[in-house]
């Protein structure tokens, strides 16, 4: 069990943050300045390795984003605040899909500045009359978390703007990723405060908060945790310039599941995963997950949707109709094409402005008639490229009207002021058109919102002179680069950068005929209603209850430092072979096998040199030297190479190509453990091999004696992947008819003879042990790969039958904390020639005992002699 003065340790070793005060389950109220919190558990409750579950069963969960969804403002007499829902906010509309009896209590900052003598009044009422739990972060460390390092680098980076200068991206600053990870913490402290870990839901949104996984993990190993990332997650090629790329994955891989709006977006994470953090994924039933350290990180891959109750009740608003009315009235004659967007560097304004005079430049007749209508939402964020973004849009606006425009018609009509919710509504039902030339946007729902608004409503269709019965129409125009556009399929999909593309996209939209329209409008509507923002949460909700039902089942352990904090989750009964347990159940043993796999066990897997040295070699001559004992080396190595290593090991015994040579002794010959193998299967595998090899750059072969084998770790890893997925299925196909089984393994596809395996060799020798009236009554098993796990499953199985003793002292053992069939586990090489040690030394111990009583006794001598 991890104690406190550990988990502090591990907070110390991030460098300068501050480390995490005392949590507790409950508070009765929110702390925000510094005091005395009541005792409402004992020390165990937040140790990372408690295995005891709570006792409460309350279903809650508690949503954690940057923003609480909360509106606030000074009360008219400047004493106090006023704080209301902010009906916009995708997290209240979200509640829409959990369960009405679910408690949903919401944590994150206000979008105002409190003062520091106001906080614990503002957090007592937000807690009591919203369930809001406000993080207030100090004016300096908000400048230089959310506008410096999210806005300044993540977001531009996500957005795929490489920092290729200080004016150009954004530098990768240490300070601002310190403010970064800081205010993740006083997320993370203020989640502590009001969470029952084993029993409640935590959701975390977006880039703002992405390493704040680790350290709700580090305060409770079994926390019920999803993310859902709103914006893109960049191509490997663009992220990996992220000089803490590698802490923000571990960190994301803290949460149980992880959501992205696109498979692009899910597929960039899951490359980057597998070529920073070697880690592979696969697909089971329809849900991709990732392994790491025996736990399965769910990944999810659904675009957020709108939430239709609230649109439909702003369209039957008097205002809206009667804006709905005015908009009428001043565009009549004219096609309305709308653009809605943020005024920032990637929302492509001007590009859409430039398709735009491109359309009026090739489309003469248009000219008088079609309108461009853009409405600019001020920019989130703020510096010298949002303010070229704004010149550069008002300049191309006023060039285009300046030259197509005429006494009573402006082709582009730019609104460059916040514009209320029903305003927007109002120019989304008279638009004939929606052009959205994003160049790069998470999901953007506007689109969706465009599609229901077309849709109408009695009241609008009756201020509009439209018949009920008349089918509705609408047309997109929409960036292939934004979220949403997957799922819109009847949508004009464009290149924003070919402007002429886009130009004769506006006009193909105009002029489509208008049963092709309504077509694609009934198809876009079906979508956007049936996969409402409730839809998404519910089935968000559903898979991240999939993801954790598990919890509970396995024992989990907390290991490392700092961003590098995980949780290895691994069987309950699979625990830590400890030297004194083992050294004292082979001292009262009378027959031993032990079985010891070379690399990554002897030797470790990063050592160049794989050659034993003395130390390694004398616990072997050690432990052969014990009448008791049967050692065997059983490798994948060849038999040449391993027999001139461990030559001076004169009664090792040393299985090679995994068990397919076999020889007792240094002196014994080798025997095969298949009879009359024909090898003729070797000239069908080695063409396919040379040309995946040649096709595959840094893929190699590998020819033994009994098999061939095609290592790919040096290979590109996405694509040495795939190109070994193909390789095994042709190989499979080829070699049909051949007695060959053909195995995939850590960066390796292998073929080798049928009823070739670790396992078998374990089998073999225990019955020859029992064969020559040495059943043994002790048996070790210790390997480090997925051959290795053949072994643990043959001597698991020969524990039910006559092979061993019926009271075997059995030892199976993995090296490192991973999933295994083997019982126990060792840490690394280190540890495991130190338990070897522990053995020999207990032989040698022994044996000496032995010499100084034959010494005494002659008889006692004669029978000494006799046993060796």
């Amino acid at each position: 069990m991890m104690s406190r003065s550990y988990t502090n340790l591990m907070d110390l070793a991030t460098g300068n943050f501050p480390a995490f005060g005392r949590a507790t389950k409950r508070l009765p109220r929110v702390m925000t300045v510094p005091g005395i919190i009541s005792e409402l558990d004992d020390d165990n409750s937040n140790s990372v390795s408690s295995d005891v579950p709570s006792s409460i069963c309350q279903e809650r969960m508690i949503i954690v984003a940057n923003q609480l969804p909360l509106r606030a403002q000074r009360r008219p007499d400047n004493r106090g605040w006023a704080f209301s829902w902010d009906e916009d906010s995708l997290l209240l509309q979200l509640k829409d899909g959990l369960a009405e009896d679910m408690e949903v209590v919401y944590v994150g900052s206000l979008k105002v500045e409190v003062d520091l003598s106001e906080q614990d009044d503002v957090a007592q009422i937000l807690l009591e009359n919203f369930k809001c739990v406000p993080a207030f972060l100090p004016p300096e460390l908000l400048t230089k978390f959310y506008h410096g390092f999210c806005k300044q680098q993540l977001w531009p980076l996500f957005h795929y703007m490489l920092p290729l200068s200080p004016d150009h991206g954004g530098r990768f600053d240490r300070s601002l990723w310190q403010a970064y990870v800081s205010a993740n913490k006083i997320f993370a402290d203020k989640v502590m405060e009001v969470i029952s870990p084993d029993d409640d839901y935590v959701w975390v949104h977006d880039y703002h908060l992405m390493v704040l996984p680790t350290f709700l993990r580090k305060r409770s190993n079994r926390v019920k945790l999803g993310f859902f990332l709103h914006s893109p997650f960049p191509s490997s090629e663009i992220y990996r310039t992220l000089p803490v790329r590698d802490e923000i994955l571990r960190a994301l891989l803290n949460s149980d599941l992880i959501g992205f709006h696109t498979f692009d977006y899910a597929r960039h994470f899951l490359s980057c995963c597998s070529r920073m953090l070697g880690l592979e994924y696969e697909s089971k039933r329809g849900y991709i997950g990732l392994e790491y350290y025996g736990r399965t990180v769910g990944i999810k891959i659904l675009p957020v949707g709108i939430h239709m109750g609230q649109l439909e009740s702003v369209l039957n608003l008097a205002d809206t109709e009667w804006r709905v009315g005015e908009l009428r009235d001043q565009f009549k004659g004219k096609i309305l094409l709308l653009g809605v967007d943020d005024m920032d560097i990637f929302k492509g304004i001007s590009l859409k402005f430039l398709a735009m005079e491109q359309l009026l430049k090739l489309h003469p007749e248009w000219r008088g008639k079609v309108v461009l209508v853009q409405i600019a939402n001020p920019a989130r964020g703020r510096g010298k490229d949002v303010e070229d973004v704004q010149a550069e849009t008002h300049s191309t606006a006023k060039r285009i009207n300046e030259t197509f425009g005429r006494p009573g018609y402006e082709p582009v009509v730019l609104i460059d002021r916040p514009v209320p919710f029903y305003e927007r509504i109002a120019f989304y039902t008279i638009a004939e058109c929606y052009v959205i030339t994003a160049v790069r946007d998470g999901m953007n729902l506007t689109p969706y919102e465009y599609i229901v608004c077309r849709q109408g409503s009695p009241r609008l269709n009756e201020t509009l002179g439209v018949s009920p019965n008349v089918s509705k129409k609408s047309m997109l125009v929409v960036s292939e680069f934004i979220g949403c556009s997957p799922s819109l399929s009847g949508a004009i999909r464009v290149n924003p950068w070919n402007i002429d593309a886009v130009a004769e996209a506006m006009s193909t939209a105009i002029t489509m005929p208008e049963t092709e329209k309504q077509l694609r409008h009934e198809k876009h509507y079906r979508y956007v209603s049936t996969h409402d923002v409730g839809y998404w949460a519910h089935s968000f909700m559903q898979d991240l209850e999939r993801a954790c039902k598990d919890h509970f089942r396995r024992r989990c352990w907390g290991i490392g430092f700092g961003l590098g904090f995980r949780v290895v989750a691994l069987d309950p009964n699979f625990r830590k072979l400890s030297t004194e347990h083992i050294v004292s159940a082979y001292k009262r043993t009378k027959s031993r096998a032990i079985l010891l796999d070379y690399d990554g066990t002897m030797m470790p897997q990063t050592s160049i040199n794989k050659t034993p040295g003395s130390e390694v070699l004398f616990i072997l001559n050690s432990l052969c030297s014990d009448p008791k004992n049967v050692v065997f080396i059983v490798s994948g190595r060849g038999r040449q190479t391993l027999s001139q290593w461990l030559s001076p090991c004169e009664m090792l015994g040393i299985a090679a190509e995994h068990g397919y040579f076999i020889r007792w002794t240094r002196d014994a010959e080798w025997e095969t453990c298949v009879q009359g193998v024909d090898f003729g299967w070797k000239q069908i595998t080695e063409p396919v091999m040379k040309l995946y090899t040649e096709t595959t750059d840094g893929s190699v072969i590998e020819t033994k004696e009994s098999a061939l084998v095609w290592h790919h770790q040096d290979a590109d890893p996405d694509f040495g992947s795939c190109q070994a997925k193909e390789l095994l299925d042709h190989l499979e196909s080829v070699l049909a008819n051949e007695p060959v089984v053909v195995k995939s393994g850590q960066h390796i596809v292998e073929v080798k003879p049928q009823g070739v395996s670790k396992g078998l060799v374990a089998e073999r020798l225990l019955s020859i042990m029992v064969q020559n009236d040495k059943r043994p009554d002790f048996v070790m098993c210790i390997g480090d790969d997925r051959s290795d796990e053949d072994m643990f499953e043959g001597i698991t199985s020969a524990m039910a039958g006559p092979s061993l003793s019926p009271i075997a002292e059995v030892f199976a053992c993995t090296v490192g904390q991973k999933p295994s069939k083997a019982k126990y586990y060792l840490d690394d090489t280190v540890e495991v020639l130190r338990m070897l040690q522990g053995l020999a030394a207990a032989s040698d111990q022994t044996a000496k005992t032995s010499s100084d009583q034959a010494a005494k006794n002659p008889s006692a001598q004669v029978a000494l002699e006799c046993s060796l």
